[in-house]
């Protein structure tokens, strides 16, 4: 671990490493997200990285400049405060690239990684070296490694479907046994109906373990009568 304030002497010199440490550890996870075509990506990542390490820089300063002061002053540091508003800050930037659609929702994996690259910048910040690298490597090999485990995982995949049709009794029923004979199971059904036009919606979320098949879906569910629109994502 390395927790001093200066290397061989020099503050300026202590100071460019734990930044360079942040900025490396940031643009590496940056480059993965980059790669599969994520909103926050290298420059993202590098600069929640430095930003984090400039924080914790900072934090340290206050308290080498006012720690003098002793207990008889009004005077009170707290060297985590701001470490723990940089947490709190990065929450808004990670909620700002999960996107919900339909039943799922993309970015998650993202925003993750950009509140743990807040936290690297952070350790290289205070001079934790040894946490901060150890930290690196497990964020990259679960980025890198762990995402080939989808091909061999089986996982439900929901697709949100909405039908539009005439609106005629037993169309649901004809809906059902259509996802029955494809063994589709409904987690979530809703529906309302138009009086002027005579129209029916029904909104479905289907739970399904195999590859996305909605082409395949939507010709077998126009070959029912009344069927106007098929929209599904």
């Amino acid at each position: 671990m390395f927790f001093d304030t200066t290397l061989l002497g020099s503050i300026e010199l202590g100071i460019l490493v734990k930044l360079l440490l942040a900025a490396l550890a940031g643009g590496l996870i940056g480059l993965e997200r980059e790669k599969h075509g994520r909103p926050a990506g290298l420059r993202t990542n590098l600069l929640v990285a430095v930003g984090s390490c400039v924080m914790m820089i900072i934090s340290e300063a206050f308290y080498t400049k006012y720690g003098i002061f002793g207990a008889e002053t009004t005077l009170r540091i707290d060297p985590s405060r701001v470490a723990a508003q940089v947490v709190t800050g990065i929450g808004f930037l990670g909620a700002g690239v999960i996107l919900k659609e339909g039943a799922s929702v993309r970015g998650l994996t993202t925003a993750a990684s950009l509140w743990t690259v807040s936290g690297l910048g952070m350790a290289f910040g205070m001079g934790f070296f040894s946490l901060g690298i150890t930290a690196t490597v497990l964020v990259l090999i679960s980025l890198l490694f762990l995402k080939k485990l989808d091909k061999i995982m089986k996982k439900n995949r929901f697709l949100t479907l909405t039908v539009t049709a005439v609106d005629r009794e037993g169309l649901l029923e004809e809906l059902q046994e259509l996802f029955a004979a494809r063994k589709l199971e409904l987690s979530d059904i809703s529906s309302h109906v138009d009086l002027i036009e005579n129209e029916i919606f029904y909104q479905m979320v289907i739970i399904q373990q195999e590859l996305r098949f909605g082409h395949e879906l939507t010709a077998a569910i126009k070959q029912l009568e009344g069927i106007k629109k098929i929209h599904y994502h």
